[in-house]
């Protein structure tokens, strides 16, 4: 069933979908704000870090598919993918001493939010390009 290009697609968009809806509820679970309350109210900051986050994730896997892995092994470098999107989070906090980027991020402070998007997206080709 599988051999049939159209469910395959299907397969991987479904897990794809799946995975970056679990990873944003742990992402929401380590940061101070509420994601998609603050993009509600209109917090571009956030919005530009979660979009990091999902592209990050997404580009993870079009790595994983591009290299004809299978489903489970996609949905694997998705979740060691997006592990590492989070130490970079955790490092890109410590390696600014001088504020807290939760808390940035929440004030709506777009510097910090784009910078956020793009240790994530620049992040997820680096991990995308080691997939073997």
């Amino acid at each position: 069933m599988l051999s049939n290009p159209y469910i395959l697609t299907l397969a991987y968009f479904a897990v794809a979908v799946l995975a970056i809806v679990v990873f944003m509820a742990v992402f929401e679970l380590v940061t101070r704000y509420k994601n998609w309350e603050e993009i509600k109210k209109g917090n571009i900051s956030v919005a530009m870090a979660t979009g990091g986050k999902i592209f990050g994730v997404a580009n993870i896997f079009r790595f994983s598919i591009q290299h004809n892995d299978t489903i489970l092994e996609a949905l694997i470098w998705s979740i060691f993918g997006f592990v590492l999107l989070l130490v970079a989070y955790f490092i890109y906090e410590f390696l600014t001493p001088s504020f807290k980027i939760d808390e940035e991020i929440e004030k709506d402070n777009r510097a910090v939010g784009l910078i956020s998007m793009f240790i994530s997206i620049g992040l997820s080709y680096v991990v995308g390009s080691s997939i073997t």
